[in-house]
């Protein structure tokens, strides 16, 4: 896995503010960035294996956005 850049980091906090501030957002549309921010902290984790607490951040992500899928 690669290590984030700041860029992405960035954006991600950028669309998750202007997502909030969309009243007529889709379930696809959180669904999708929920799954976003669960893969950059998955790798975010990956990059400090002997984090506990920062892999268990990115278990609880990855286990929200799943459950945001179609068909859950």
């Amino acid at each position: 896995m690669s290590r984030p850049s700041v860029a992405e980091v960035s954006a991600l906090i950028a669309d998750l503010a202007s997502l909030r501030q969309t009243p007529n957002r889709t379930s696809a549309e959180y669904a999708a960035l929920m799954n976003r921010k669960a893969d950059l902290l998955e790798r975010i984790a990956a990059c400090t294996p002997d984090d506990a607490d920062t892999a268990e951040v990115a278990r609880l992500a990855r286990e929200r956005a799943d459950s945001l899928k179609p068909n859950n």
